[in-house]
């Protein structure tokens, strides 16, 4: 979506906001910058009538109605009962939480969706501090093939495509009844059913190539019960797993750090600095890189042992610290 389009969005979502008289088309016109610019009548209703189109997919409802019964072209408002959300209370590090969580994506399908949720929680009246500073700036870069194969599972559609096998330059075309994308190991991968084998097959987004073909109506593919795609995509991406380079014992905040928990073992309590915690035991498969990712974790997890990374961990909190003190 543009920018211009969004602006435009936004401001027409805060006029049919902002009067409990149901505006007609005209009006609009006249009161919400961008559709000034149209350059007829005809562009202008078209415009609209994608506007209203965008805003109910978001989930916004519109209403249409008539301010009397003298009036004879029907208008649009949107009742604050039903668009604002109900009462939530989001503590400081929650808030900060979902605006990292919308920074998240490097992708237009899902950035456009992470900020439809930031709009919905600030009409709510949250402040949600998209500004935070944080220790990592994270992000999550989708392959090329991401947002085409994600519309084809949500359309429940077949596609084609172009597929370079593992060590090996040929591209063969697949035919394939997607059934879900998903990460493992930070790799994206699409599972389903491969009509040209006629078994289920997992395919790494990174080796499409090319451009992701509908193929057939909509509809017609569906995802079987009970189908763990995770389980299958672990199954089918390595039949063993790589042992740990080290082991680290980590101090880990009740409550917080949710994917280191994921990742080790509890193996009892621990305090720290008075503080109660867990004591956890988690392999490492790239030491060099696990500094970055335990210090992403801020003060609610300590690392224990090996003292090298402990070190490591604590150089890097100083110097973040340090950065924002300066201003920088």
């Amino acid at each position: 979506m543009s920018t211009a389009r969004a602006e435009r969005l936004v401001n027409l979502v805060l006029a049919l906001l902002s009067t409990r008289q149901y505006l007609t088309a005209e009006k609009i016109r006249g009161i919400v910058p961008g559709y000034g610019d149209a350059a007829s009548d005809d562009a202008y209703f078209r415009m609209f009538e994608r506007d209203k189109t965008e805003l109910r997919e978001l989930g916004i409802p519109l209403e249409t109605g008539r301010n009397s019964a003298f009036d004879a072209i029907e208008g649009y408002r949107i009742a604050r009962r039903d668009y604002e959300l109900g009462e939530i209370d989001l503590a400081p590090d929650e808030a900060a939480a979902v605006a990292l969580a919308s920074r998240l994506w490097d992708s237009p399908e899902l950035t456009g969706q992470a900020q439809g949720a930031l709009v919905k929680l600030r009409a709510a009246g949250l402040e949600v501090d998209d500004q935070a500073p944080t220790v990592v700036e994270p992000r999550v870069r989708a392959e090329p093939a991401f947002g085409p194969l994600l519309a084809a599972v949500q359309n429940g559609q077949a596609v084609g495509f172009e597929y370079r096998r593992s060590g090996s330059p040929e591209r063969i075309m697949r035919t394939l009844e997607p059934w879900g994308v998903v990460s493992w190991k930070a790799r994206w991968y699409v599972v389903g059913h491969d009509r040209d084998r006629g078994a289920t097959r997992c395919f790494r987004l990174s080796r499409v190539t090319g451009q992701v073909r509908p193929v057939g109506k909509p509809g017609a593919v569906r995802r079987p019960d009970g189908v763990n795609l995770l389980q299958l995509v672990s199954a089918t991406s390595g039949s063993a797993e790589p042992a740990p380079v080290t082991t680290a014992r980590l101090w880990v905040a009740d409550g917080r750090a949710a994917g280191v928990r994921r990742r080790g073992t509890v193996l009892g309590r621990c305090t720290i600095d008075g503080e109660e915690g867990d004591l956890v035991e988690i392999g490492l498969y790239f030491p060099e890189s696990a500094a970055d990712w335990i210090t992403a974790q801020g003060p609610d997890v300590v690392v224990l042992e090996p003292d090298v990374l402990a070190k490591t961990v604590q150089d890097r909190l100083e110097a973040v610290v340090a950065r924002q003190g300066s201003g920088r």
